[in-house]
């Protein structure tokens, strides 16, 4: 019987209005609004983060109404006005306000979704000029970010109405020295509100080639490839299939290099070890190969016997997942201090606890993406990415080429978090493009996001904990095994930051902390914003709580009575001897705390329905950068010849502010206006090493880094006209001559006569900061980090005991942030880092295999954030340029757990496995009735 070929559906021409202009264009009629506007039209702006209208960043305007536009058939707008990011311009003077607002209120972080938020916010304004908050959270409520905790969006929003209509943005001129400290808008804040940012996704070269990858359908399998030649044949679209055999360089990478395990692809005779694993990429036609059904590749499978959990995988005769990593144990972290079971035995109150958290998905609301090219003898690879250089050398292991022969170009990153420290697309792309000498490009799609990359590890945590009669903590012994899954990636970095910071920040003389990260058959485990901390956290604080409560003490002063100050040791011995704020942190809270409890009590007391209100606090500390590890930056600035700078610097940005951040402190250093620097950015081809964007550690290092060079580029300057470096001397930059003031007199620095140096720049600067710690002991007995931040938050919430529901009224979180060089981008990580502990406590929780999309793993929406005031201390370390320290980790840490001495101050019940979600919650109120019950008959 003979095939017959299926028919190829037709193109239509499609005429109908964007942003006021008529345009035409060849499209499916199925095909979806967001890739005709992106991928005909160029209209980058509108993004693409789910395909499925869970997340919203592709909201655009349809006849004036908004829309995801990954749901609208290209045939639907026929004859009918589409209105994208770009198209809000000619809106003015609402769209100027509103542009105006998210600046000054620092809404817009990472980006991905502020276009998406901007339509929305437009289409209310557009028929009601002064919404409530409430109208405002309904607006917004479909579009996701996954960064700013939404709180400056709505305040931006409701903030427009006041504005005069035709206001502009206060620009960012200041004068020289004086940017540290200020509320100025972040220096890439404008490219984010137009739209016009540039994302992994929103390039594509001339000739570029799709490619698409085969993963494993099982948590573990054999398999078996069959005849490609006869699938090439069939499929004329697809130019290429790579497998393992055809990586030329050492198939093996991952982030810390002696630990390196992860190939390419997974290899025939090793199997497949996780769910997600690639096997095989498909390169070719880009519509060919999006079409392609992989069910078609020419594979079998043979699923095989998985160890899923931690204890399957530490089960005695267990098989090995890494035959050379015995007990399928990665590493071991290990802190000891003093004698634990004696110290136990000779408290007054001992309390001990198990508590268990699961995996927990990054979301990022940009899925990664670029794409790579081969010029020559190198490989040019723009994707989104934390961590260049890393990506750098991995990719020259994997060609078998020198890490000079490797470019890695990041693009705006749309959400970070940890994720983007590990490779994604990047290998791929290096591989095909290096082979095949053509462009390559690939965007996962959200499903492939959440299969295939790293997550937060799964712990299980058991500590004891014991105090003395006054209150004073005598001793803590915790254990913590984590869920690694099939590949190192941080799982080393996990199991080592976590015995340091299990005690929480406070003074503990007798101290034991194991820790183990292990392998089993599920996606790999990797950072994830805190590095283990914020679990641990979850254990250390609901523990002490209880401590508390077992000896009648206040939670508050309980927490006071034991912080650590500038003169007792650490966990580690080390003795920091400034900068340590966390008394200061917690004092903050006590006028909200007091207040805040009564009104609780006096709450459950009066009424008799199922709600009950709590009150919950918690404390942390986090160590900036490695820990006890190498962990420089190195800073280049320059003065050109108009007398302009340029600040070379490889941090990058996924957010949080470190563009911003890091100029404002290298202008003050140098003291000149911000308004003279011209930016250079993570490209590892101009900019230096500054390390990955990760452990809170660019504002600190790299800030420090780039303080030395200023102040080192201005003794340089100074020294054209044979001065000393004088804080007194003024120097006028922006224009050539160059003017230099002191003491009553100017000199002219003709910049235009000097010679350039290998860099091209008249004077060029080049400093490199490394943060002094040293190497722990066979004990944990060291200095692990040189700087810590620390911070405190009250949680308040209502608890439906019927329904098991939580919904947190108000977070209160104070944080010793050494020196505030942006207070709004500071507070706009505290308020992210408060959105994302409230999701882990009482809603996220990823099952491998299962929800794979934003619809059925749930985050946090605009509804679900409470006011948050933050509160900046600043108790400075001399380490960090102008006293700062980092605060991206710190505030989700103390989150969580604040919620859930909350939920217990409501209900009496003490949530030990996390999430708290409702039908837990509502079981551990059941569980807590049946005891009383039990007991009274008993």
């Amino acid at each position: 019987m003979a095939t017959i070929a299926p028919t190829a559906p037709h193109k239509s021409l499609l005429t109908f209005i964007v942003n006021g202009r008529e345009v035409s264009v060849s499209a499916l009629p199925a095909q979806r609004l967001s890739r005709v506007l992106r991928e005909q039209l160029g209209l980058t702006g509108t993004k693409i983060g789910c395909d499925a209208g869970d997340c919203g960043a592709c909201t655009v305007l349809l006849d004036g109404d908004p829309v995801c536009a990954c749901l609208v058939a290209a045939g639907q707008v026929e004859s009918r006005s589409v209105t994208t990011v770009e198209g809000l311009q000619s809106r003015p003077p609402l769209f100027a306000a509103l542009q105006n607002a998210f600046l000054r209120h620092g809404a817009a972080q990472c980006g991905a979704c502020t276009p998406g938020m901007l339509v929305a916010a437009t289409a209310l304004l557009e028929t009601n000029s002064a919404p409530s908050e409430s109208e405002v959270t309904d607006a917004i409520g479909g579009v996701l970010c996954r960064c700013t905790g939404y709180r400056k969006i709505i305040n931006a929003i409701l903030d427009v109405h006041s504005q005069t209509l035709c206001s502009q943005v206060e620009e960012t001129t200041h004068r020289a020295g004086a940017s540290v400290g200020q509320r100025l808008i972040r220096l890439d804040g404008k490219h984010k509100v137009e739209g016009t940012e540039i994302y992994g996704a929103d390039e594509i070269p001339a000739g570029v080639f799709g490619l698409r990858v085969i993963r494993c359908p099982y948590d573990r399998a054999k398999f078996r490839f069959e005849d490609f030649d006869s699938f090439l044949t069939l499929h004329p679209g697809v130019e290429a299939i790579f497998t393992a055999k055809d990586v030329p360089g050492q198939d093996c990478y991952g982030v810390i290099p002696r630990f390196a395990d992860q190939p390419v692809f997974a290899h025939e005779q090793n199997g497949a070890r996780y769910r997600g694993e690639a096997i095989a990429a498909l390169v070719g036609d880009s519509d060919a190969i999006e079409n392609l059904d992989p069910l078609t590749f020419p594979v079998t499978w043979e699923e095989l016997p998985a160890l899923r959990t931690i204890d399957e995988a530490l089960a005695p005769g267990a098989a090995l997942i890494h035959p050379h990593r015995a007990d399928n144990v990665l590493t071991r972290g290990r802190v000891v201090r003093g004698d634990v079971e004696k110290a136990l035995a000779e408290s007054d109150a001992v309390v001990e606890a198990e508590f268990e958290t699961g995996f927990v998905e990054h979301a990022c609301i940009e899925p990664e993406a670029g794409f790579a090219v081969r010029i020559g003898d190198r490989i040019e690879i723009q994707a989104c990415t934390q961590s260049p250089y890393m990506d750098r050398a991995d990719i020259a292991k994997l060609l078998g080429i020198p890490a000079e022969a490797v470019r890695i170009i990041p693009t705006a990153v749309g959400g970070g978090f940890g994720t983007k420290l590990d490779l994604s697309v990047q290998p791929f792309l290096a591989l095909a493009a290096w082979r095949l000498r053509r462009p390559v490009r690939m965007v996962y799609s959200r499903i492939e996001s959440i299969m295939a990359t790293t997550k937060r590890h799964p712990a299980r945590m058991r500590c004891r904990a014991g105090a003395s009669r006054d209150g004073k903590l005598l001793a803590l012994d915790f254990a913590a095994d984590f869920n690694t899954g099939a590949y190192s990636s941080w799982g080393p970095t996990v199991a080592a930051r976590v015995p340091v910071h299990a005690s929480g920040p406070y003074a503990v003389p007798h101290y034991r902390a194991l820790t183990r990260a292990v392998h089993t058959n599920i996606v790999p485990a990797g950072a994830f914003r805190g590095f283990g901390v914020p679990q641990t956290a979850i254990a250390q604080e609901q523990l002490y709580d209880d401590l508390a409560i077992r000896l009648g003490i206040d939670p508050l002063e309980f927490r006071i009575l034991n912080a650590l100050d500038n003169h007792t040791p650490t966990v580690t011995g080390q003795v920091m001897g400034e900068g340590v704020g966390i008394r200061a942190c917690f004092e903050a809270l006590r006028p909200r705390w007091k207040t805040a409890r009564a009104e609780a009590e006096e709450f459950n007391a009066r009424e008799v329905g199922p709600i009950r209100r709590g009150v919950g606090v918690a404390g942390m500390w986090y160590g900036c950068g490695n820990t006890s590890l190498p962990n420089p930056s190195t800073v280049r600035i320059g003065l050109r010849r108009n007398g302009r700078i340029a600040l070379h610097q490889g941090a990058v940005d996924i957010g949080q502010g470190s563009n911003t951040i890091v100029t404002q402190i290298c202008a003050d250093a140098l003291s000149a206006p911000i308004d003279c620097f011209d930016l250079i950015s993570g490209d590892t081809s101009l900019t230096p090493d500054c390390g990955k964007t990760s452990a809170s550690r660019q504002t600190l290092v790299t800030g420090k880094a780039a303080h030395m060079a200023g102040k080192e580029l201005r003794r340089l300057i100074l020294s054209l006209a044979n001065l000393c470096d004088d804080q007194d001397a003024v120097i006028q930059f922006g224009a050539d001559p160059l003017v230099i003031g002191q003491a009553g007199k100017h000199y002219q620095v003709a910049l235009h006569d000097l010679p350039l140096d290998n860099h091209g720049y008249v004077l060029t600067a080049e400093q490199t900061f490394d943060p002094p710690t040293s190497p722990l002991d066979e004990n944990g007995q060291g200095i692990p980090y040189a700087v810590y931040g620390f911070g405190a938050h009250l949680a308040e919430v209502a608890v439906d005991t019927e329904l098991g529901t939580v919904r947190v009224l108000k977070v209160v979180a104070a944080h010793d942030v050494g020196r505030a060089i942006n207070p709004t981008l500071i507070e706009g990580q505290i308020e992210g880092g408060v959105a994302q502990g409230l999701g882990m406590a009482l809603m996220e929780e990823f099952f491998p295999g299962k929800g794979e999309n934003l619809h059925d793993y749930l985050i946090p929406t605009a509804g679900d954030i409470p006011p948050i005031e933050s509160i900046l201390i600043e108790d400075p370390s001399s380490i960090g340029p102008f006293g700062a320290k980092g605060i991206g980790e710190q505030a989700v840490i103390p989150t969580t757990p604040a919620i859930l001495n909350a939920i217990h101050h409501a209900t009496g019940v003490r949530m030990r496995r996390i999430p708290a979600t409702p039908d837990r919650i509502r079981e551990a109120i059941l569980a807590k009735a049946s005891e009383k019950t039990g007991a009274v008959h008993g």
